[in-house]
């Protein structure tokens, strides 16, 4: 039996869905939880579009059985979610709140009993206040707590969750966040995100030791790399490209994945590196942040194009933030999902054969977020038609499949997101789920996307195990 409405993919692929648990969880002070970064973020005046605060989100603290029954009957494989650093340790140090262990405890076995696979995303930017009180990502102190809260999470859940990851996305903790100032903590900074980065690296190197010490069985992180296209073929314009492959994806992946800082940091960060490298470097640092990984999470959404530009603050001596002399624009002849991102689905396939090509020794690839924005509305009949997000959806696991084709390993899929949740500095204006979720009375209404996807999944395996029920 074929299904040519569908992409293929091999035996042994898994397709999963993906949350975050400040955008969705709610119950910011209930049972123990200590204050995050994005608690004090969302009550500074104009930092957050609306005012919005994830203080509800979409109450999943106490509704996550209700979702889980919705990802049973998606027939998803494998749930990834994240733990929010605060309810296990409120100030990021110290004892475990056992309140906050017996939740995600509940939630993990309610996954075992639906036959889901846990997969659990340590740090998802929801960073214990105090920590940040005391400098945060910028200071090394940090990185060693992290490892510290690895440990206490693997303790109590490694016995049940197969797949670890240590980080979501570095680059928009370390530059969205201390660099730009558009995500918590909200600095400007040049030197302090910097250090952010490299004290996320360490982070992640040490929480690998303290998951494999707690015997997990697969560990991995999550990037977001960028396809980057230069708006001409001018040599400022390439240049700039190669400036801004150094902010978003040679900063990670040259330490993870090839034993080196990246070769043109000086050119892109100029005297924000003291002393020609970096003071918060330490000898041994790059050992450690290589350790061997099982697999690396990408996440996916659309290219950027780069062309150059003059340095915003001409003058070295005031120089503080971090800008490597480009604009980043978006493609304007495609469509444009609600996020103002372009939807270029070849994209998808050129960045994963590139870092193939440029990592050989790059470990099997998740795809651990990939999916859409879109003008969702709730039809009369209560119905949601999502076609936008569908035919996304659709190209980009073509796209996916095309990189298979030329011999990218990738192992799994997970769609961004489950839910409708609170988009970040975006409030809630902006709709990724394949479920609506009715943030006045929190009533979930699985749109369009979502029966796709269920077709999808079981298709896939009707195809590789005869006889399976293809709904």
């Amino acid at each position: 039996m074929s299904f040519p409405e569908f992409p293929e993919f091999p035996a042994g692929f898994f397709f999963g869905a993906a949350t975050a648990s400040y955008q969705i969880e709610g119950a910011y002070d209930e049972d123990g939880r200590g204050p995050s970064i994005w608690d004090t973020f969302c009550r500074e005046p104009g930092r957050v579009a609306d005012g919005a605060t994830g203080d509800v989100a979409c109450d999943h603290y106490h509704r996550y059985r209700e979702d889980i029954a919705l990802l049973r009957e998606l027939g998803v494989d494998s749930y990834r979610f994240s733990i929010a650093w605060p309810r296990i340790q409120p100030t990021g140090s110290g004892p475990a709140n056992a309140a906050g262990l017996d939740f995600y405890d509940r939630l993990v076995d309610e996954l075992l009993a639906c036959g889901i696979s846990p997969a659990a995303t340590l740090y998802h930017w929801d960073l214990p206040q105090a920590l940040e009180d005391r400098g945060g990502w910028r200071v090394r102190e940090t990185a060693e707590r992290f490892a510290e809260y690895a440990g206490v999470v693997a303790a109590r859940l490694g016995d049940r969750v197969d797949r670890w990851i240590t980080l979501n996305e570095p680059f928009c903790s370390a530059f969205v966040g201390y660099a730009a100032g558009a995500h918590a903590p909200g600095a400007r900074e040049g030197r302090g995100a910097l250090a952010a980065a490299h004290h996320l690296l360490v982070g992640h190197g040490l929480a690998v030791h303290a998951l494999r010490a707690a015997g997990a069985r697969e560990v991995g992180i999550t990037l977001n790399p960028d396809r980057l296209l230069p708006a001409t073929d001018s040599p400022a314009d390439l240049a700039a490209v190669r400036r801004v492959e150094t902010l978003h994806n040679d900063v990670w992946f040259e330490p993870l994945f090839a034993g080196r800082y990246p070769e043109h940091e000086a050119e892109t960060w100029g005297e924000l590196l003291p002393d020609g490298d970096g003071s918060y470097r330490l000898d041994g640092d790059l050992d450690l942040i290589g350790a061997p990984l099982d697999f690396v999470g990408i996440n996916y959404y659309r290219p950027i194009t780069v062309s150059d530009a003059p340095y915003r603050d001409a003058d070295p001596a005031t120089r503080t933030a971090v800008d490597v002399r480009a604009e980043e624009t978006w493609r304007d002849d495609v469509r444009h999902t609600t996020m103002g991102w372009p939807v270029v689905p070849h994209t998808f396939t050129d960045l994963l054969v590139g870092l193939a090509q440029r990592y050989p020794a790059l470990p099997p690839l998740l795809i651990t977020e990939n999916g859409s924005a879109e003008a969702d509305t709730l039809d009369a009949d209560g119905r949601v038609r999502d076609v936008e997000r569908v035919d996304y959806l659709h190209s980009h696991l073509d796209a996916l499949a095309a990189a298979l084709r030329a011999g990218v390993d990738v192992r799994g899929y997970y769609v961004w997101s489950l839910l409708d949740n609170f988009e970040w500095a975006r409030g809630y204006g902006q709709r990724f789920g394949i479920v609506r979720v009715d943030y006045d009375t929190q009533v979930r209404t699985p749109k369009d996307s979502y029966r796709w996807y269920r077709r999808l999944i079981a298709a896939h395996r009707a195809r590789i195990t005869p006889g399976e029920d293809s709904r």
